[in-house]
């Protein structure tokens, strides 16, 4: 029997799956539904503690960073100062053609569970429903290269996604995007950066798990540290 079995079937770990549409959400509202695990692609809410991958099943979390503690590791301040040389700019979330094709150039990196499109991930009006939604646009000369997509609540602010040029993954594009949406959550006076959902095991989703002030909801009502954790 897999370790992570054992946790389900033992009442070790919290059983927590949930879903719901919800078209307008104030920011007060977003705040409160962040706090508790709950994520949103478009209008479609959700939250589990639990994920398959491949043949596993694993142990989901959320997690956030507290925003005035985060202190960028050295690994990540080499990333920084490599991407330089690229503009920045944040607007309100409108994708268009030039993100659609970036996105389809993106996920050609992906073997298995290949998203369809865009709006996957930010529904029809990614500006206003169910809340205010921003778009970081990356650029090196002129040409699109990466773009990420976070919504905004009253406190705090979360991450939904990101796609970049494959071409360039040796400058850690989706690793600097998170550090761009942080150094603007910070210039905002957010209190917390929720950066979606990983597992205690190990994944794909590990990148997240390096960020500093980091806490994970152990689906009881708690965020903790993540280096509490324990596999």
């Amino acid at each position: 029997m897999s370790q992570q079995l054992y946790n389900l079937l033992s009442g070790a770990w919290p059983l927590v799956a949930e879903s719901r549409e919800l078209d307008v959400v104030k920011p007060e509202g977003m705040d409160e539904l962040w706090s508790v695990g709950w994520r949103h692609f478009g209008t479609d809410f959700f939250r589990a503690s639990l994920m398959s991958d491949g043949m596993c099943l694993k142990r989901q979390i959320a997690l956030r960073i507290e925003v005035a503690q985060f202190m960028r590791s050295r690994s990540q301040r080499r990333t920084f100062r490599k991407n330089r040389d690229l503009e920045l700019s944040f607007d309100g979330a409108a994708p268009g053609e030039a993100e659609s094709c970036l996105f389809d150039i993106h996920k050609m990196r992906f073997a298995g569970n290949v998203p369809d499109c865009l709006t996957d991930f930010l529904g029809t009006q990614p500006d206003r429903r169910p809340c205010e939604c921003l778009q970081l646009s990356v650029r090196l000369e002129g040409r699109l290269i990466a773009a990420s997509f976070f919504a905004l609540g009253r406190q705090a602010c979360s991450s939904i996604y990101a796609v970049f040029d494959p071409e360039f993954s040796r400058r850690r594009l989706g690793v600097f995007t998170m550090l761009a949406e942080l150094e603007f959550a910070r210039e905002q006076g957010f209190r917390f950066y929720y950066s979606g959902y990983a597992t205690v095991e190990s994944s794909c989703y590990d990148y997240k798990k390096e960020f500093g002030a980091l806490h994970y909801y152990d689906w009881e009502g708690r965020w903790l540290p993540v280096g509490n954790l324990r596999i």
